[in-house]
């Protein structure tokens, strides 16, 4: 079945669990643990129904070259920025909030503010995470009021409230117009392209959260970089990112 790949990759490509790292508390370590027993559990089922016809998993590379295609989506730093990174999140899974706490702060400082880089989010929710497709909608509805950013934060790092009296209100604390956010939260008028991003990230063999795409900017309708898997440390990303501004 198809959940199967995708919760491989999870384990696959999660790094192993260190609750004394910067960021990460006793709690969001105890959450990954959990949501791995919870993978393992489907893992199990999964062979358990399809016995007869056994499959080897493998997770994907992580210097892979991919080509996904662009779309307008949420991103920060400069259009001029010679390097972007695309990540492929679910704001329900914990290795994205893992990855948020400890590394994501490091590479907006030291490339995205330094106009070296270009973030791109773009959604990829988990069919084992019931409450990632409204946070994705909600996320770009705040974009709507330009407060994308702001939201997206809030949802990550609030995992274990993301209902919609929840997201409603962080909308509020954002400042933002309510009843107008309420009303495209309602509407789910970008759960097309929240279905288009997971698309695009099936097509290039994404099959876990966070995935990353590493490339030079400045490519017209398709995007070519490095596939990096799973919440890595920041120098895994300082590395790959230096090693293209070199030969840009």
């Amino acid at each position: 079945m198809l959940l199967a790949p995708v919760v491989l990759a999870l384990v696959l490509g999660a790094p192993p669990v260190r609750a004394a790292e910067p960021g990460i508390t006793r709690s969001q370590a105890d959450e990954i643990l959990a949501e791995l027993k919870k993978i393992r559990e489907l893992l199990e089922k999964g062979a358990a129904q399809s016995a007869r016809q056994p499959a080897v998993v493998q997770a994907p590379a992580a210097s892979e070259k991919v080509t996904v295609a662009l779309r307008d989506s949420n991103a920060l730093g400069s259009d001029d920025a010679p390097i972007t990174m695309i990540e492929f999140a679910d704001y329900q899974c914990p290795f994205c909030r893992s990855f948020h706490s400890t590394t994501f702060g490091q590479i907006q400082k030291n490339f995205v503010e330094t106009g070296k880089l270009r973030y791109v989010s773009r959604d990829l929710p988990l069919p084992i995470h019931a409450q990632a497709p409204q946070a994705a909608r909600a996320a770009r509805c705040a974009g709507d009021q330009h407060k994308f950013w702001e939201l997206r934060h809030l949802l990550i790092t609030n995992q274990d409230k993301l209902g919609r009296e929840d997201v409603l209100g962080y909308a509020q604390s954002l400042n933002m117009d309510v009843p107008a956010f309420t009303v495209c939260v309602d509407s789910k008028r970008y759960d097309a392209l929240v279905q288009q991003d997971s698309v695009d990230a099936n097509d290039i063999g994404v099959m876990g959260t966070p995935t990353f795409v590493l490339g030079k900017t400045n490519q017209k309708g398709r995007f070519e970089g490095v596939k990096i898997v799973g919440a890595q440390p920041y120098a895994v990303f300082d590395a790959k990112i230096k090693e293209l501004l070199e030969h840009h």
